[in-house]
């Protein structure tokens, strides 16, 4: 249990003793330590005199009886304060100092929490259309689909990383693309797709082939040049690749079909059909099946989701880019016409526009997301991507993201877990798991360095629930800088043995969670620099 969940026990406690009432209790941070490290506003969402509450927490008596005994037996409060209705909670110095040892023993497991209870969900991001590189938007999209993944695994639940390839034969980009490759269009003609289109030509006879039949084979080569950059380039791993064809191979377009139809949710209106979204929460019907008679994307989209409603996932999560905010009310009215008893969550990540660099020679063009980590370096592109929320605009500082000083943060937090090895690299302590005189740790800098570290299974807490991934990146820039005060301030390889051990134990923990941290984000943890 964190130091949050227990304060926030002891705070339901106290107001049931009190009012009889069962609350939903909000812990925050305050913004300055003299605060305490949590507060609550449950009296004034109470409408109760804050301090009354406060003794009851701080003492078990009742109201008008003497101050007695200690509530609770639990020594992870040395002090309660009320001020301006907010009643603040500090935590003692033995709590802090037992957590150094349970950090790290449990290592890479701790941050675990069991919010999700197993619970299956399928995350499904990048999804680009397999008609060229993926390009620098796609990177937002990308690395927070993959880092939320992780971030969800951590919290519980059972993650499904999900690539939707948009490749049917019929539609309008697929066809588009067979014409670049027969030579009766330009629309997508790069360099890089005229090598994979001499690729097909090496192979297929694309003169006696349609132009959907062409854009298909084409685009199964580019999907694979994509799929060996997203595994080996970005380092994401899919569980699961989902090809649109195969639902029109197996029918399940039209059954889709049938299904809308037998429950008359499809009607004739201008020659083509529409599907009855606005009775179920969109702002309008939409067409499935054009004057020509060919299916739009809904219709495949509901299939597809259908798809994913019938693998029983209890959350789907939906990534996808600023171009595809139209289509969010269409898929929730889905949903709901499919009596998806789970929750769809889709997220729209927005634009990311290049800041800086020298890519004049580049102007007009589009940049690729390879071209951008060959410059940055993955590490440095993951970082700078994640810093920012996924629905604001961002600028990708090329410049500072190359920086290899503390200006870069993904350096700065890297060179704190680099410190901390080299530290240990000089310690002649053979046996670092044996933990003696933490009792030791009074320093100011210590104790706020063991703070920093036992906020990790908040951050996984609150980022699984509201998906702010942002979050992270942040936390581990704080970490950092805690890591680094308490280095200013602190000599680690001191000639008193027992304080040198206290602090050993103390850099050891910091290391699991920089490790942690930093394998979320899938960032490297390098132990030189």
């Amino acid at each position: 249990m964190t130091a949050r969940e227990e304060i926030k026990n002891l705070i339901e406690k106290a107001v049931r003793k009190l009012y009889g009432k069962e609350v939903e209790v909000e812990i925050e941070k305050p913004a300055e330590m003299t605060y305490g490290d949590y507060a609550t506003n449950v009296a004034m969402t109470l409408k109760k005199n804050p301090q009354e509450i406060a003794n009851v927490i701080k003492y078990r008596a009742k109201r008008g009886e003497e101050e007695g005994k200690a509530l609770f037996d639990s020594t992870i409060i040395e002090k309660v304060e009320v001020k301006n209705g907010f009643i603040n909670f500090f935590l003692s110095k033995e709590y802090l100092q037992r957590q150094i040892r349970e950090i790290f023993e449990k290592k890479e497991k701790f941050g675990e929490i069991k919010l999700g209870k197993g619970q299956k969900v399928n995350v499904e991001f990048i999804s680009a259309n397999p008609t060229g590189e993926l390009h620098l938007g796609h990177g937002r999209g990308a690395f927070f689909g993959d880092v939320l993944a992780n971030i969800l695994k951590k919290a519980g639940y059972n993650i499904t990383r999900e690539y939707f390839i948009n490749d049917a034969k019929n539609s309008a980009q697929i066809k588009e693309l067979g014409k670049t490759a027969l030579e009766r269009g330009t629309t997508y003609l790069t360099e890089e797709l005229k090598t994979q289109i001499s690729k097909l030509k090496a192979t297929a006879q694309i003169s006696k082939l349609s132009e959907g039949e062409t854009g298909y084979k084409l685009a199964q080569i580019v999907q694979k040049d994509i799929r060996n950059f997203i595994e080996k380039k970005l380092k994401i791993k899919f569980d699961s690749w989902v090809s649109e064809e195969e639902f029109y191979k197996k029918s399940k377009i039209d059954k889709i079909y049938n299904w809308l139809g037998e429950r008359d949710l499809i009607y004739q209106k201008e020659n083509a059909q529409w599907l009855k979204t606005l009775k179920y929460g969109d702002t309008k019907d939409w067409v499935v099946i054009r004057e020509t008679g060919e299916p739009t994307y809904l219709l495949s989209d509901a299939a597809y989701h259908k798809d994913k409603f019938d693998r029983g996932f209890s959350k789907i999560i939906n990534i996808w880019g600023a171009d595809h905010q139209g289509h969010v009310g269409k898929i929730k009215a889905v949903a709901k016409i499919l009596n998806y008893k789970g929750d769809l969550d889709i997220l729209i990540s927005q634009v990311v526009r290049l800041k800086g660099g020298k890519i004049s020679k580049r102007k007009g063009q589009i940049i690729t997301l390879d071209w951008l980590i060959n410059e940055a370096g993955l590490d440095a592109a993951r970082f700078f991507y994640l810093m920012k929320s996924l629905d604001t605009q961002m600028e990708f500082d090329l410049e500072l993201a190359k920086e290899r000083s503390a200006k870069s943060p993904v350096y700065y937090v890297q060179y704190a877990h680099a410190r901390i090895c080299s530290i240990l690299r000089k310690t002649k302590i053979k046996k670092r798991n044996k933990f003696t005189g933490v009792n030791l740790l009074q320093h100011p800098s210590e104790l706020g360095l063991i703070k920093q570290l036992i906020r990790f299974p908040e951050i996984i807490e609150d980022t699984a629930k509201d998906y702010q991934v942002q979050r992270l990146p942040q936390y581990a820039v704080d970490l950092a800088t805690s890591f680094h005060q308490f280095y200013r301030d602190c000599q680690v390889l001191t000639e008193n043995s027992s304080l040198r051990a206290a602090r050993i134990g103390l850099i050891l923990a910091t290391r699991v969670v920089f490790k942690n941290t930093l394998n979320l984000m899938g960032i490297s943890a390098p132990e030189k620099m």
